[in-house]
């Protein structure tokens, strides 16, 4: 499945819910529901900086693919996150590279986030698509 096949099985996953409430509650469930890291993934080297809670991000290239698994300490946080793995895992590096997680603005997410928690959202990424830039070129 392609980056934008995903984008818009995403946006049709989130797009149902009335209001930002029921996104973000729709949000929280995921988080809740999601695997956490093991501690000792939880270190200094996979957290991202500029998020107002802690958040890990954990990338991994397996078999040409990149995986990635994250974790926080704030359902909100941890939620938002698992939809951006989700997002990318499994793609190459150069679609990762290449790719924007626009489908959280395109559904209303960002829009309603605190300027922190959009600032971690953009270290994230950030982080995902340096990974894939990385991956790339090696």
């Amino acid at each position: 499945m392609t980056l934008l096949s995903r984008r818009e099985e995403l946006i049709a996953e989130l797009e149902p819910f009335a209001d930002h409430h029921e996104r973000f509650q729709y949000v929280i469930d995921r988080a809740k529901a999601a695997p956490a890291l093991p501690a000792d993934l939880k270190l200094d080297a996979f957290l991202i900086e500029g998020c107002t809670s802690n958040l890990w991000l954990v990338p991994s290239l397996e078999a040409g693919a990149c995986r990635f698994r994250c974790d926080a300490d704030s359902l909100i946080t941890k939620g938002i996150a698992s939809l951006v793995c989700e997002f990318y895992d499994g793609a190459t590096a150069q679609e990762v590279a290449a790719t924007d997680a626009d489908f959280l603005s395109a559904v209303g997410i960002t829009q309603h986030l605190s300027p922190n928690r959009r600032n971690g959202l953009t270290n994230l990424v950030g982080k995902i698509r340096a990974f894939g830039r990385a991956a790339v070129r090696s």
